[in-house]
């Protein structure tokens, strides 16, 4: 297996400033990229809130907190992670964008650089055909909020090769998460089957089966799922769920992977989940309260 001694994470989103925090919490000297001084700030105070946090209900011991952050560094300039041995995107589910980010990245890292992709719903193919070295390509999908969540994807394109595949798998457990292996198939393992079953509710809903309080407290109180659909879709964003939904329509056109009308409705009025204060409940009060559709 190739040594990892250098991170960098490009974007410093919610899923990036995750994966860089993770990453300096376990030693790694760890770059972060983002397009402005703006948006880097943001993620940076994500990473210290988070990890304040940490120390507070005493999961980190203080000294752990500082020595995370001196490992971490932030940057706007690409050229600063042409050091790095593994480089994981994290940034918009944009295929073009990210065909765009590893080429530059191929032109700048050295061979031995692996590169991967946090993407949640797009194969990992396209990102290595745009670069020199799809042998050192896999997708590494971490769930949302990385700190808290154990599970990543790993995903082995048909170019991947075994070196590459096991010093990612193993990059994994080193973070402190349990990794599981995905083949390069839209929507990898989870998405694949969370997806249907979250749009299937939505169309329940249409159909009159149950309110949206119910049918979210009868997954909850009947299978044990720490939350229901309509909770689970207002966390992920509705924006999010539409376009993986998109994504993966467009993958298998299969009729189950389509968007339902009411979700293509949300995303245009904006009702996209609790970052916008409303999704399928509206979360200006002490409470969430559902939305009436008028359904």
């Amino acid at each position: 297996m190739a040594k990892i001694g250098t991170v960098a994470v490009v974007g410093c989103g919610l899923m990036g400033s995750g994966i860089a925090e993770i990453a300096a919490r376990s030693g790694y000297e760890t770059w972060v990229r983002e397009v402005n001084d703006e948006l880097l700030d943001r993620g940076r105070k994500r990473i210290q809130k988070s990890l304040d946090r940490a120390v507070e209900k005493g999961k980190l011991e203080g000294d752990a907190r500082d020595e995370a952050l001196a490992h971490l560094h932030t940057t706007t300039d690409l050229k600063d992670l042409a050091g790095a041995d593994l480089v994981i995107e994290a940034i918009v589910e944009d295929p073009a964008v990210k065909e765009e980010l590893f080429r530059a990245l191929d032109g700048l890292c050295p061979e031995h650089t692996i590169f991967a992709s946090n993407t949640s719903s797009l194969t990992v193919t396209g990102m290595a055909a745009a670069t020199r070295r799809p042998d050192r390509m896999v997708g590494l999908h971490f769930f949302n909020p990385v700190p808290v969540m154990k599970l990543v994807e790993v995903v082995r394109t048909i170019a991947t090769s075994e070196e590459t595949f096991r010093t990612a798998f193993e990059f994994a457990r080193s973070v402190g998460k349990e990794p599981i292996e995905a083949k390069d198939t839209s929507g990898f393992i989870v998405n694949r089957l969370l997806v249907p079953y979250m749009l299937d509710a939505i169309l329940a809903f249409e159909h009159g089966l149950g309110s949206i309080e119910d049918i979210d407290k009868g997954m909850v109180l009947g299978t044990g799922y720490p939350m229901g659909p309509f909770t689970l879709s207002d966390f992920v964003g509705i924006d999010t769920l539409f376009r993986i939904a998109e994504i993966m329509h467009r993958e298998y056109g299969e009729a189950r992977f389509a968007p339902p009308p009411l979700l293509r409705r949300m995303v245009d009025l904006g009702y996209i989940g609790r970052k916008a204060g409303r999704g399928f409940y509206d979360y200006s009060g002490d409470t969430p309260t559902p939305v009436d559709f008028g359904l």
